[in-house]
């Protein structure tokens, strides 16, 4: 055993987010709030040692600790293969989302599999969690409940029944009672989440912790919050719609990005195994302003709908309303439209939406959003259902995007029978005309929807 001496500093930290210095300054650095930073002193002659030995990465067993899967196919989906024992995961959204449901439908496959469960609630009595357990068909002898709100009986509890799976709801809402702060403050969060790490590396015990959000739809709290825990999910729905979609946004045990759907019932939390069809319209006819696109969620593609509509304004600020979609590539989209497609879209009131509540930021659905302004200008409806993959640049032309043949074999799996693509792509799909397009004016020219000179077009592929 190694053992290194240290000469003892005298350290400032900030009380808000922890950033350190050297000497004392009245603004934190890294949070700019004011008086924030303390003195820290910390002992001369401070000795470190190793407490596990080094050894090389051939001999360490890489399945030491293997996944095991929750019995929720969407979830696992997003985690890449289950929950991996001794892993930190975050779990945030909205208030009423549904996140203490999932969890507890969670916790319930995990105890029914003889595994035993500790379920913390800090904002509920432990009455309240058995009566929704009770409606939604969660209750197992294996699965423990309590109703506590100071990390220490927290990890009291985790002493006494030494559970492979840990339940918190919420993190912001447990407090230390030694620490400094406020309950979901900085300290706070930071030190039970350190607290609650250690115990899970040391025992070998998944964790799952419940998360608040901001307004602006982020995790609430410290943003080391994120740091600390090996998985971050991001919960997301609309009180409005039952859908609800989980997202990766950290993973180190898999890829980040993937999703997973799920629907809420009375009985609890249902998952959707093929969304697509939820994000499109069931309107027989034919629709103005109506285009079809496919965006990529990690491995899956989904098939959603947008749809537009362009309408005359006597405003000197004409209104641009985007539901699904970001409101700056919105503005782009119709600049380049007015400037390189000739189209009078500037000043008109525009409204973009996806069909049932779809979220998408994919720069393949540039074409798609696009094709549905002009159709709704020039109030031309393509005769049959059209799908749009494509980057629009600022000069017009049309990008390649990536995993192209998988997105038209998704649209071609719902009945699409055209595309529009970029040019160069040579993407072939049994039962549909795959048009390869090398500017947006060429794409409104073969569809008939801009009175511009025909370009050069590459010859449709079926």
């Amino acid at each position: 055993m190694f053992i290194v001496s240290c000469m003892g500093k005298t350290t400032f930290r900030c009380g808000e987010c922890g950033w350190t210095s050297l000497r004392w300054v009245g603004r934190c650095g890294q949070c700019q709030a004011w008086g924030s930073v303390n003195e820290v002193a910390t002992s001369a002659g401070k000795y470190f040692s190793a407490t596990t030995a080094a050894v090389p990465i051939t001999e360490i067993d890489p399945d030491t600790s293997p996944s095991i899967k929750t019995g929720i196919d969407e979830l696992d989906r997003v985690l890449g293969s289950g929950i991996t024992p001794g892993g930190v995961y975050l779990l945030a959204g909205e208030p009423g989302i549904g996140k203490s449901t999932l969890l507890l439908e969670i916790a319930y496959l995990w105890a029914a599999a003889e595994r035993k469960t500790l379920y913390i609630s800090a904002e509920e009595s432990a009455a309240q969690v058995r009566r929704r357990a009770t409606r939604i068909g969660a209750v197992t002898p294996q699965l423990f409940l309590a109703s506590e709100t100071s990390l220490d009986a927290v990890l009291a509890h985790v002493e006494e029944q030494s559970p492979s799976l840990l339940v918190l709801d919420s993190v912001q809402t447990v407090v230390v009672p030694s620490g400094d702060g406020v309950p979901g403050g900085v300290s706070q969060v930071k030190e039970i989440t350190q607290q609650l790490s250690l115990a899970a590396r040391r025992r070998d015990m998944a964790v799952l912790l419940v998360g608040h959000v901001t307004k602006d739809g982020i995790v609430a709290g410290p943003r080391t919050l994120e740091h600390l825990v090996d998985v971050v999910l991001s919960f997301e729905g609309d009180s409005h719609n039952d859908l609800r979609v989980i997202r990766a946004i950290k993973n180190r045990f898999g890829s980040a990005g993937e999703v997973g759907c799920f629907t809420m019932t009375e009985t609890g939390i249902a998952q959707v195994k093929d969304p697509s069809g939820l994000f499109v319209s069931n309107s027989a006819e034919p629709s103005c302003g109506s285009c079809l696109t496919v965006s990529m969620e990690g491995r899956r593609g989904i098939l959603t709908e947008i749809q537009a509509l362009v309408v005359g304004s006597a405003a000197m600020n004409p209104k641009r309303i985007a539901n699904g979609v970001e409101s700056g590539r919105l503005a782009m989209l119709l600049a380049v439209l007015s400037r390189r497609a000739r189209l009078k879209v500037l000043n008109k009131e525009v409204y973009v939406s996806t069909v049932g509540g779809a979220k998408t930021s994919d720069p393949a659905a540039d074409l798609a959003i696009a094709l549905a302004l002009a159709s709704a200008a020039t109030d031309v409806a393509f005769p049959t259902p059209l799908v749009g993959l494509g980057e629009v640049g600022l000069s017009g032309e049309i990008r390649p995007v990536p995993q192209l043949q998988r997105r038209l074999s998704e649209a071609a799996r719902f009945g699409t029978k055209q595309a529009l693509v970029p040019v160069g792509t040579n993407a072939k799909v049994t039962g549909m005309e795959v048009i390869e397009v090398a500017t947006l004016s060429n794409a409104l020219t073969i569809l008939g929807l801009s009175s511009k000179p025909k370009l050069t077009v590459v010859a449709a592929s079926a």
